[in-house]
C-alpha cells in the first residue's frame, strides 16, 4: 500500500529537503491581527467530519481497534461509494444555516485521505468512487462565498512511520521514523495548499508523545513559507500533556476549546467547536442537540468573543440527515432575524451566564436572552455610559430601572416563541471600549 509513498518520500527527502524544511519558528510570521480579526468576525461555521468509517456508523479514528477491528477499519475504503454526494448541498445547508466558513476533515488520526494524494495509496482515488471529495467542496464554497478550511491530523495510526498506531495502544514503534513522517505530513500540507487554497488550516492530534512543540513550530513556519495569510488553529502546540498555550508563544493563531464554550477573553482569539449529534462522525438514530441548545451555545460563544464550529457528521451515501438539515434551517432563521447581535460584534461587557449573554458593537450592546422564562435580569451599570433606548432587536421597547449599582432589564412577557432573543441597547457613546465587568 505504501510502496509509491516511500519511494517519493526517499526522493523528495534527498532532493528537496532544504526546500521543505522551513526556518525556525519566528512569532513574527504569525497571521496579520486584521485578518485574525476577519475570522472572529464570522462567529459561525460547519464542521464535518467523515469517511470510510461512516460505513460502521462509529466514531472517526477512535472506533479503530475498539468497536471496529483494526483490519475491518483499515478496508472499510475498498466499500466507500458515496454516490449521492453533493458539495453543493453540503455547501447549500451550511449556507442556510448562517455559518460563513467550513471545515472538512480531509485526514483523521485514521490516516485516510479525502482527496487524490500523490503521497499516498489510501485515499479517496483508491475508493470505488474516487472523485475528489476535498476539491468538490473547496469548488463549491468558492461559488456560495463559503471560506472553505481543511481538517488535517498531525497523527496518523495508519502510517507506517508514525509511531503509534492504535489509540488503544500506546506503543511506540522502533521501526517508524518522524523525520520520514513529518516529510510526508508537508508534501501532503503542500498539496492542500497548492491545489485548494484553503483559508483556514484546523489540526488536531497534537497530543501524542512522538508529536514536539518544535515540531510544530516547523510546521507552522513552513505553512507560512507557502502561504502568508494563512489562518491556523493552536493544535500544532504540544507543550507536555497534550497542553496548547494560549500566550505569546502559542503556536498558531487562536485556542479551540472542545464540546465546551471558552471563557470570556479580549485578548486571545478561541473557537469552539461542538458536535451537533452525540459523535463526531454519522451514527444511525443518534441523538441531536435541540434548536434551544444550539442557540444557546451559539450566543454564549459570541458572547465570550469566540466563534463556534458545529459538526455535522454526513452518511454513508454522501448525504446529510434530513433533520440534521432541518435544524441547521431552524438555526439559520433565527439569525436572519438576530444576526446584528452575533456577526462583526465583540463579546461582552459582561460574562455569559446561563440566563443572559451580551455581544456589542458600536454604541450598541446586544443582550441575549437565554432564560425566556424570567420577567426580568440584573446587570451592573455600565462604567461611563448611559442607555438611551433599549427595545427587543426589531421590536418593542422594554424598560430599565435603575437601583444603586445595578439596572433592572423589564423583559416581554410573552411573544418571543420560547426561544432565545435579542434586547438592543443603544448608549451614549461607545460601546467596544468598555472593560469587561466581572
Amino acid at each position: 500500500m505504501y510502496c509509491k509513498q516511500f519511494i517519493l518520500t526517499i526522493i523528495l527527502s534527498a532532493f528537496c529537503g532544504l526546500l521543505l524544511n522551513a526556518q525556525p519558528y519566528d512569532k513574527s510570521v504569525h497571521t496579520d491581527p486584521e485578518i485574525i480579526r476577519g475570522f472572529m468576525d464570522k462567529r459561525f461555521g460547519m464542521f464535518i467530519h467523515w469517511g470510510p468509517v461512516s460505513l460502521r456508523g462509529t466514531e472517526i479514528g477512535w472506533s479503530r481497534g475498539r468497536e471496529v477491528s483494526k483490519e475491518d477499519y483499515d478496508n472499510l475504503y475498498k466499500e466507500f461509494n458515496p454516490v449521492l454526494f453533493d458539495a453543493n448541498d453540503w455547501v447549500k445547508a451550511a449556507k442556510d444555516a448562517g455559518m460563513k466558513y467550513l471545515t472538512i476533515t480531509a485526514r483523521h488520526h485514521d490516516g485516510f485521505s479525502l482527496w487524490p494524494s500523490k503521497f499516498t495509496e489510501y485515499d479517496i482515488a483508491a475508493t470505488p468512487y474516487k472523485k475528489d471529495i476535498v476539491g468538490a467542496l473547496a469548488k463549491a464554497c468558492k461559488k456560495a462565498d463559503i471560506e472553505f478550511c481543511i481538517y488535517y491530523s498531525v497523527l496518523d495510526w495508519y502510517h507506517p512511520d508514525y509511531p503509534i498506531h492504535s489509540a488503544a495502544d500506546q506503543t511506540i514503534d522502533p521501526k517508524a521514523d518522524m523525520d520520514r513522517y513529518i516529510m510526508f505530513m508537508k508534501n501532503q500540507l503542500k498539496e492542500l495548499i497548492t491545489r485548494y487554497d484553503p483559508y483556514m488550516l484546523w489540526f488536531d492530534g497534537d497530543w501524542e508523545k512522538p508529536w514536539t512543540n518544535e515540531m510544530g513550530r516547523d510546521i507552522y513556519a513552513y505553512l507560512k513559507e507557502l502561504k502568508p495569510d494563512l489562518i491556523v488553529n493552536n493544535r500544532l502546540s504540544n507543550v507536555g500533556g497534550g497542553k496548547r498555550r494560549t500566550d505569546d508563544s502559542m503556536v498558531g493563531d487562536y485556542d479551540t476549546p472542545e464540546q465546551k464554550v471558552g471563557k470570556l477573553d479580549m485578548n486571545v482569539p478561541w473557537e469552539s467547536c461542538f458536535t451537533l449529534s452525540s459523535q463526531w462522525a454519522w451514527k444511525p438514530n443518534d441523538n441531536i442537540k435541540s434548536l434551544d441548545q444550539c442557540l444557546d451555545i451559539l450566543s454564549k460563544t459570541s458572547g465570550g468573543n469566540g466563534n463556534l464550529l458545529l459538526n455535522v457528521g454526513p452518511m454513508p451515501d454522501g448525504r446529510i440527515e434530513a433533520r440534521q438539515v432541518t435544524r441547521l434551517q431552524e438555526i439559520g432563521q433565527w439569525l436572519k432575524n438576530n444576526g446584528d447581535a452575533v456577526y462583526n460584534t465583540f463579546g461582552g461587557p459582561y460574562e455569559p451566564t446561563d440566563h443572559y449573554a451580551s455581544t456589542r458593537k458600536g454604541n450598541k450592546i446586544y443582550l441575549h436572552v437565554l432564560n425566556t422564562d424570567t420577567a426580568t435580569i440584573e446587570l451592573k451599570k455600565i462604567p461611563g455610559r448611559k442607555i438611551q433606548s433599549a427595545a427587543v432587536l426589531g421590536g418593542k421597547q422594554v424598560n430599565i430601572i435603575e437601583r444603586d449599582e445595578h439596572l433592572l432589564v423589564q423583559l416581554p412577557s410573552s411573544g418571543q416563541s420560547g426561544l432565545n432573543y435579542i434586547i438592543e441597547l443603544t448608549l451614549d457613546g461607545d460601546a467596544e471600549s468598555i472593560p469587561v465587568i466581572r
